[in-house]
């Protein structure tokens, strides 16, 4: 939370404890906070770019890789269905 930039405070929901096996794909996804991109029609996702450059520095075997960035996606998607959320409630 806090290497999102994050407070308990900013957070309406219960807060929920992140399992362990899940935290590298939670720090990768926090890693990439400000690499979102955008269209008219407001987020349309994480820029792929970067986010590859950080997984082949982190020594990942093959399935491993594959697992990180297939969590992220979910991640990823979770997250524009959020947001889209949100605007609609604006």
């Amino acid at each position: 939370m806090e290497a999102g930039g994050f407070k308990p405070e900013d957070y309406v929901q219960e807060m929920v404890e992140i399992w362990p096996e899940n935290l590298p794909a939670y720090d990768l996804f926090a890693y990439m906070r400000t690499q979102w991109r955008g269209a008219g029609m407001g987020v349309i996702g994480l820029d792929y770019t970067p986010l590859h450059h950080k997984m082949d520095r982190l020594s990942l075997l093959p399935g491993e890789y594959d697992n990180l960035e297939s969590d992220i996606q979910v991640m990823e998607a979770a997250a524009i269905g959020a947001m889209h959320d949100r605007d609609d409630q604006e």
